[in-house]
């Protein structure tokens, strides 16, 4: 089918162009992305993504969006799954955001950077804190069953995640060490980290 006989119109286009554009966002990165080169991977005119995204940005806004709302419902399954011990959340919640974010690089990367854009639409802000929300419980919750260290439950999230994070950027990197299967340094990782958050 050449361009200009391509439809319009498409069944559920927003959704083909959020899956398409997150396929090409980790094949690509987010500067190679293109609404033209999206709209052909899913058999529309070069015009037909701007009934949804006016541009790029707005594009990729909805990539972190999705992304956001995602982890969120896979975080919450974590903690759900885990139990009320805190150091059987931390560790499926550790196991599910690295999951996520090295399965999902680019994605995950897009997610982070967007927030902080100038510019970003509050969504975005919001759609994180959610994401996050499950994390954010499990601490405040270990704090009150003496679990965890006092203070100030998001800065002590903070402290955790900060710790995860730089895991995951290890391995999106290629910096960790092969001879240690990311699993073993994962819960290890989770070991100290539950060592450091006990009270003293």
């Amino acid at each position: 089918m050449s361009a200009t006989t391509r439809p319009y119109h498409h069944g559920n286009l927003r959704e083909a162009l959020l899956e398409a554009g997150e396929r090409a966002l980790e094949a690509h990165g987010a500067q190679n992305l293109s609404l033209r080169e999206l709209a052909r991977d899913v058999g529309v005119s070069h015009a037909a993504p701007r009934r949804h995204f006016a541009d790029k940005q707005a594009l990729l806004d909805a990539l972190a969006l999705d992304g956001f709302e995602g982890l969120r419902t896979i975080l919450t399954g974590a903690i759900a799954d885990a139990g009320p011990d805190f150091d059987a959340r931390l560790l499926a919640l550790a196991r599910a955001y690295v999951a996520y974010a090295t399965d999902h690089p680019a994605l995950t990367a897009l997610m982070f950077a967007s927030k902080h854009q100038d510019g970003a639409p509050p969504e975005l802000a919001e759609a994180a804190e959610r994401a996050f929300a499950p994390a954010l419980t499990a601490v405040a919750e270990g704090q009150r069953t003496g679990a965890v260290v006092p203070g100030e439950p998001e800065r002590v999230a903070k402290v955790a995640f900060a710790a995860l994070h730089g895991l995951v950027a290890l391995t999106n990197n290629g910096l960790l060490d092969d001879d240690l299967p990311l699993d073993a340094f994962l819960d290890e990782a989770v070991e100290r980290l539950v060592a450091g958050l006990r009270p003293r």
